[in-house]
């Protein structure tokens, strides 16, 4: 029997082994895949890129570590990304406590026992105390491809960009068709169409970019980076959205039209995310928005040379709340004459033929078909796992597959005693810089095992009341913004049939830090907490 069971080699599990190994608990973590790296194992798609800066988008609980290891660029790409992941997994040991190639059937709350029996696709069975998932917000068990008639016909080569083949692709000379430009679409469009011999872009919805500038770090960008961890880390911590810029408290509707466009010219020749945070009120201020959003389109008229085609690329909602995407020369792809946009919002996708792709008003002869279409984010990494708690109550059941998640601060949910999830639904997760939302909940969840360990405590568990009233706090917070106006895949918009519902906490990272070190503080308050005495009774 072990302590804990960590499901998934990520960012979240390598951490939390580490963690819990550090304070003496027997820990194993299983992946599906065939080495560490989560997200950045399977996404292996032309040009996929980190979009946080890389001396930001890596561990910081050891500046030894962070140390250790320099990043070649702003923006690393996802080669770099995996082998830093696999340096720390060799760097802490943590391979001998990962069993690789294992799926999970299943987990199980056994009342009997007070443990979690966890099914192992081998039929095997595992029995922990603790249960605790970091399989992510996007996962390879939620890859989301649409369903479109006849991509069982198609004669060509098809593939996912969250789960790409680990040979090189060959799209030399060939006719390839991208649909969706969100993130990875943004990514790979302008690296295939460099080799393809003709990329066809199917947009449905035109999504915001903003330049990433990326550059090759210098020795002296090193030696500053890496002089600045303790301040950069705590700055991480503190902040918004866990980056370490220093935000402008300044609403835009402070500056006039000229001011406003020399601090967002700045920032746009700056790159980087960095744009979002030149005022204080652009997603919860219409107006303050609308200048920022307008700046952006400009650009986008100023960059892509067909006028009618720039305005076919230009969003129609507010600026950054769909997610943003860093760029590199993306709207500049729609200038090549290899390059051919197809508006399927205009002609809408009717089935996918033998040769091509088939609209409503015309048929594309393909060789390869990219579908960049994301993930059923956030809980469909959960749910896609057979997860069942008190009274064999299964987490689809209690979720209604989406229809009403509850959880208390995104780490735990009532009727699942023992069980944590790192960066779960109702936590800033997607909305913030990954790593330090997934410290943050590894270094909760680690102490607070640690408490039940000394204090003999043997099952611990979200009570409904804060629960729900957590979940109402995170609507209250998010009905304050701007996200709220746009369907997004935050809230389910991409996943046929799927309840609206946003899943993120938008009361800033640093706020939601304070938040959870002072319930820990208060002896956990919103959880009841039982010994084998209380169990008894």
């Amino acid at each position: 029997m072990l302590d804990a069971v960590v499901i998934g080699a990520g960012f979240s599990g390598l951490y939390m082994l580490h963690s819990l190994r550090e304070k003496g608990f027997s820990v194993r973590v299983y992946e599906k895949g065939n080495g560490v790296g989560g997200a950045w194992y399977w996404s292996r798609y032309p040009g996929a890129r980190c979009d946080s800066e890389s001396h930001t988008y890596c561990y910081t609980f050891s500046e030894k570590l962070y140390n250790e290891w320099t990043w070649s660029s702003r923006y690393p790409e996802q080669p770099e990304i995996l082998r830093y992941l696999n340096f720390v997994a060799d760097k802490l040991d943590l391979r001998r406590d990962i069993q690789f190639n294992t799926e999970i059937k299943g987990a199980y709350y056994n009342e009997n026992i007070n443990k979690w029996s966890i099914q192992l696709g081998n039929g095997s069975e595992v029995i922990a105390k603790y249960f605790i998932t970091g399989v992510g917000c996007l996962s390879i068990n939620a890859t989301n491809i649409p369903k479109i008639k006849g991509l069982d016909q198609f004669r060509g080569e098809w593939y996912h960009t969250g789960s790409w083949p680990h040979e090189k692709v060959d799209f030399k000379g060939k006719r390839v068709g991208v649909i969706g430009n969100g993130s990875s679409g943004i990514q790979s469009i302008p690296v295939i169409a460099q080799e393809a011999g003709h990329l066809f872009s199917f947009q449905r919805t035109p999504q915001y970019a903003v330049p990433a500038k990326n550059f090759t770090y210098s020795s002296d960008d090193i030696t500053n980076y890496k002089k600045g961890f303790t301040e950069t880390r705590q700055k991480m911590h503190q902040s918004r959205a866990g980056y370490p810029w220093d935000y402008n408290n300044r609403s835009a509707m402070e500056d006039n039209e000229e001011e406003r466009n020399r601090v967002y010219e700045e920032a746009w020749e700056t790159g980087g995310f960095i744009i979002s945070s030149t005022y204080n009120d652009l997603l919860v201020n219409a107006d303050s928005n609308h200048t920022l959003g307008e700046f952006v389109q400009n650009k986008i008229r100023t960059i892509v040379k067909d006028p009618i085609l720039a305005e076919k690329l230009i969003p129609d909602y507010h600026f950054a709340t769909k997610r943003l995407v860093l760029d590199t020369n993306y709207y500049e792809t729609f200038n090549r004459n290899n390059v051919t946009f197809v508006d399927v919002k205009a002609s809408p996708i009717q089935e996918i033929t033998e040769r091509g792709i088939r609209t409503a008003d015309n048929e594309y002869e393909l060789d390869s078909i990219v579908f960049a279409t994301g993930y059923d984010g956030m809980t469909g990494p959960l749910l896609k796992m057979d997860i069942q708690g008190k009274d064999e109550l299964s987490l689809k059941d209690k979720w209604e597959n989406g229809a009403s998640v509850t959880t208390y601060l995104g780490i735990a949910t009532a009727g699942f005693p023992n069980m944590f999830m790192i960066t779960g639904p109702q936590s800033p997760s997607v909305a913030s810089n990954m790593p330090t939302s997934i410290e943050q909940h590894v270094e909760w969840i680690s102490e607070c095992i640690s408490y039940l360990h000394k204090n003999d405590i043997e099952t611990m568990e979200a009570n409904l009341a804060d629960e729900e009233a957590w979940s109402r706090h995170c609507d209250e917070v998010y009905r304050n913004t701007l996200y709220s106006k746009t369907p997004s895949w935050y809230s389910g918009a991409n996943i046929e049939g799927k309840p609206s519902a946003f899943l993120i906490y938008l009361g800033g990272v640093g706020a939601y830090n304070q938040k959870i070190k002072a319930i820990a503080s208060q002896g956990y308050e919103g959880f009841t907490i039982k010994t084998a005495t209380n169990l008894a009774k």
